[in-house]
């Protein structure tokens, strides 16, 4: 017999607001116990370190979250030059000092020039990658370092904020997989000085930005279980980048049944991942297999309901 699960079936989005020193994990399991849910998943680490937007997802939202993993994103961060320290931000030990260069606003600006559009980036050691089964930040602990292969990532936008000589905020979009703390060591190493972050801030994620953050305090002060399941966001806003299909009951039956099911799919190519709605309730994913049919591909459980 599988073993029930404690806690309530509790389904949805919540924009959370991380706060700095704690881990993404710790985050996610102080909502999930908030909330009391059965189940919850992010979408893509947060350093410790490092404040602002993570989406977590509670119940049947974590079948979708995998979509967000493969979002651009939008971060603010302040770069301290003249400083490298082990894990690329003011949490590590400085391992190398450099005199800072008398800089103008228009010398950095050329030399970010250089980092938008598509770069290569060596993944650093102090992440959550793997090396033979053991993640990157853990063998970095030990003192041990291990070769990482080259990278190519986006910075589709780096603006700069404000300059202060030997200190300067960015705001950058970038594609999944970026490091930030990388890309200011890099900026800082053409600047002639090297360099670590010491702030660091997601204002944004896929369709998600930070207008709809919630602090945990601000949860932990809503005065009811209903005031907090009323802050998350449905499950289909993960999806909702995808196209739509309409099916009716006989065809949500079968789907159910894990069978292709009638729909009018006209229009949309074959092999396409679509949401599939039956009267206007979210019943998962499907795969259009032709102009007139749908298969399952991920549905929720109470779309059986």
């Amino acid at each position: 017999m599988a073993r029930r699960r404690r806690g309530l079936p509790i389904n949805g989005v919540l924009l959370l607001d991380k706060p700095k020193g704690a881990s993404s994990n710790h985050a996610l399991q102080r909502v999930r116990r908030l909330l009391q849910a059965q189940k919850a998943g992010h979408t893509g680490t947060l350093d410790p370190m490092a404040t602002g937007l993570l989406p977590v997802c509670l119940g049947e939202a974590t079948k979708f979250s995998a979509h967000l993993l493969e979002a651009d994103k939008v971060y603010r961060t302040r770069v301290q030059l003249g400083a490298v320290t082990d894990t690329g931000d003011a949490e590590g030990e400085v391992v190398e000092r450099c005199a800072v260069p008398s800089l103008t606003v228009a010398n950095v600006e050329r030399v970010l020039e250089r980092f938008r559009g598509e770069i290569e980036q060596v993944p650093p050691m102090y992440s959550a990658l793997k090396h033979q089964g053991r993640k990157l930040y853990e063998l970095a602990r030990e003192g041990k370092s291990v070769e990482r292969a080259v990278r190519r990532v986006t910075v589709y936008d780096a603006r700069l904020l404000a300059f202060e000589g030997d200190t300067f905020e960015l705001e950058v979009r970038v594609s999944k997989g970026t490091y930030i703390r990388t890309l200011a060591e890099d900026i800082g190493r053409a600047l002639g000085c090297g360099a670590h972050i010491t702030a660091l801030r997601r204002l944004a994620t896929g369709p998600f930005d930070s207008e709809g953050m919630l602090p945990l305090e601000a949860l932990e002060a809503l005065p009811s279980q209903s005031e907090r399941e009323a802050a998350l966001l449905p499950v289909d806003v993960l999806v909702a980048h995808l196209s739509k299909l309409e099916v009716d009951e006989c065809a949500r039956q079968r789907l159910m049944h894990g069978q292709a099911a009638s729909v009018d799919a006209a229009g949309e190519k074959t092999g396409k991942l679509t949401r599939l709605y039956c009267d206007e309730t979210f019943l998962g994913l499907g795969v259009v297999t032709g102009p007139q049919e749908v298969a399952p591909r991920r549905l929720l459980n109470t779309a059986a309901e």
